[in-house]
């Protein structure tokens, strides 16, 4: 007698040789596209990744050469631009807001900008308007507001218990610069007087 929940081996079985996926083609691209940008904010050169990573799986498993869909990949992503579904200008902006607000300094930001494959003279272009839609005299706090901002989310200097401040002070200072702050600044958030971050 067999053992219940057991499956036989044969035809439709998982013991079953698996057949191959279908064929990199331009819908296929397509919808792989449209799929991840309706979850994702990306830049060009993100889609460009994505689009190449599941390519590469599917001709690998087909037995083919990647390298044969580059063109299709490049039409894809061009398609997607003209669309209006991928802009980098729109991405820049939108991820350097979101990174100024969890406290990355415009060191650290440029670096994930440019991760995440913005171009160059576009995250240049970003942080200078950054800095031209706020008043001259509050300009120059961006770095600081991302500084306190920063060390509120690791409980860094002021937002540490009072009888450890000064026991983690270098470590805080470490921290900071580690984040892209220049040490003036970080010394200026760490010695920060709690009643005036408050």
């Amino acid at each position: 007698m067999k053992p219940p929940n057991v499956a036989e081996s044969g035809p439709g079985t998982r013991n079953a040789e698996r057949r191959p996926p279908g064929p990199v083609s331009a819908a296929w691209l397509q919808r792989v596209a449209l799929y991840y940008l309706e979850r994702y904010s990306a830049s060009t050169e993100m889609l460009r990744r994505t689009l190449s990573r599941r390519v590469d799986k599917r001709a690998r498993l087909r037995g083919e050469d990647p390298s044969a869909f580059a063109e299709m990949i490049a039409a894809t992503v061009a398609r997607a631009v003209s669309a209006g579904l991928v802009d980098d200008v729109r991405f820049a902006d939108t991820r350097l807001a979101t990174l100024r607000r969890r406290g990355t300094s415009s060191r650290g930001a440029a670096a994930k900008l440019a991760a995440k494959g913005v171009p160059r003279d576009v995250v240049e272009a970003t942080m200078r308007a950054e800095r031209e839609a706020i008043p001259e005299a509050e300009a120059a706090d961006i770095e600081l507001q991302a500084a306190r901002a920063y060390a509120k989310r690791r409980r860094l200097g002021t937002h540490r218990r009072p009888d450890t401040r000064a026991l983690h002070r270098d470590r805080d200072l470490g921290a900071l610069a580690r984040a892209g702050f220049s040490y003036d600044l970080a010394r200026r958030v760490v010695d920060a007087d709690p009643d005036e971050v408050e």
